[in-house]
């Protein structure tokens, strides 16, 4: 039985309560939890996509994170093997504002409760969703647990201690926590209906090293699509394990965290690496930390963007693209060095999504092209950095 009204910020447990998001400040949020039992803290953010769940939730950049989904029909179309990003899961948790249904979907395979519980994904239902979505958007998206206890039993001042106690992402180096830890090359392509993923040719073609701090996987199904044969390499290679690969060009990937943080480790090999002129391409964390390579800052966000309806506009032509993104961090415009050029901005804030390095062929961007919404809007990008490449 779900709560009478599970959005009230009380103490007080209502009857059937099973679930529970305790904020730093306090707040306390009921609710019905499903999928994984337990507790994970972290901070809360929303996402407006409409579809692509399972991806989203399996997307490493969200590692450290619980996601509050605006679309209210979450689950619908049930899970499968194929549509997940990395082996392992990104995202804490996630709260929606109805439970899943049972799925209705020929590719389904389980319930999307079912497969939460195999990768530990805890979740949260019967929450004012669009109540808590405002609350981020003005105030900022704050540290928080989220609980599910199928017995109902919480020990709120533990939790409330927890998310008080967690020091938040600003500072945090992540991505040495999701990345892969061994070096290999990568198979499979482009994902069709009846077909699967699809394989290289086998012939000749330029070599990609595709450095992880966090990457979703199609990422490199679209390098692949593209033209390249693709290495993966994890986030702390060396500058010498890199260039040992020989690369014809690098691939900076996305990822969880700060990237001033993780550029400590990250921000000098990709300085070696433009010493060198190697072809470069960023995306997301990648882009951010092309960013500081070269002089720029970065900034933590109010928000965030997070969701497959961003329009951003190329400088270049005026176009603009529909785009997915998923980021907490930008690169601060005002501080681009000269011979940096701004290639892309965000239409719903003028916020940095792309730059440029005059002379070299090395480019970034901070949303992601791979997510298609618009769905081939950017894949010029994968082609524009593959075809570059002898």
């Amino acid at each position: 039985m779900a709560p009478a009204n599970p959005s009230v910020a009380s103490k007080t447990q209502p009857s059937g309560a099973t679930g529970v998001l305790v904020l730093a400040d306090g707040t306390i949020l009921w609710g019905i939890g499903y999928g994984a039992a337990g507790a994970g803290v972290g901070e809360i953010c929303f996402n407006t996509s409409m579809t692509g769940y399972q991806e989203i939730l399996t997307d490493p950049s969200y590692a450290g994170q619980i996601i509050t989904f605006t679309f209210p029909h979450i689950g619908n179309v049930g899970a499968n093997p194929e549509d997940m990003e990395r082996g392992v899961h990104g995202a804490l948790g996630c709260i929606t504002r109805e439970l899943p249904t049972q799925p209705s979907n020929f590719r389904s395979v389980q319930t999307l409760p079912e497969w939460m519980v195999e990768q530990g994904v805890i979740g949260l239902a019967g929450i004012d969703t669009r109540a808590l979505t405002r609350r981020i958007r003005d105030a900022g998206a704050p540290n928080g647990v989220i609980a599910h206890s199928p017995d109902g039993k919480f020990d709120i001042d533990e939790l409330l201690a927890m998310a008080r106690g967690w020091a938040g992402l600003e500072g945090m180096d992540l991505a040495k926590d999701v990345s892969r830890t061994d070096t290999g090359d990568w198979t499979g392509g482009a994902w069709t209906l009846g077909h699967g993923y699809a394989t290289e040719d086998g012939g000749e073609r330029p070599h990609v090293v595709a450095i992880d701090y966090g990457a979703k996987d199609n990422i490199f199904r679209n390098l692949v699509k593209a033209g390249a044969r693709v290495t993966v390499v994890p986030a702390t290679a060396s500058l010498d394990e890199v260039l040992g690969h020989q690369p014809d060009g690098v691939f900076l990937s996305n990822g969880p965290g700060d990237p001033a943080a993780t550029g400590d480790y990250a921000v000098p090999v990709i300085k070696g690496l433009l010493d060198r002129d190697i072809p470069l391409f960023g995306i997301c964390l990648g882009h951010q930390m092309l960013g500081i390579a070269v002089g720029a800052k970065t900034i933590k966000m109010h928000q965030g963007h997070r969701g497959a309806n961003h329009p951003v506009q190329r400088a270049e032509d005026g176009v603009v693209e529909i785009t997915s993104m998923n980021h907490g961090f930008a690169v601060d415009a005002s501080t681009l060095p000269a011979g940096v050029v701004e290639t892309h901005k965000s239409l719903f804030d003028g916020s940095n999504c792309g730059i440029a390095i005059t002379g070299k062929k090395a480019f970034s961007v901070q949303y992601h092209p791979e997510a298609s919404p618009g769905p081939q809007d950017s894949f010029y990008l994968f082609e524009k950095f593959v075809g570059g490449l002898k």
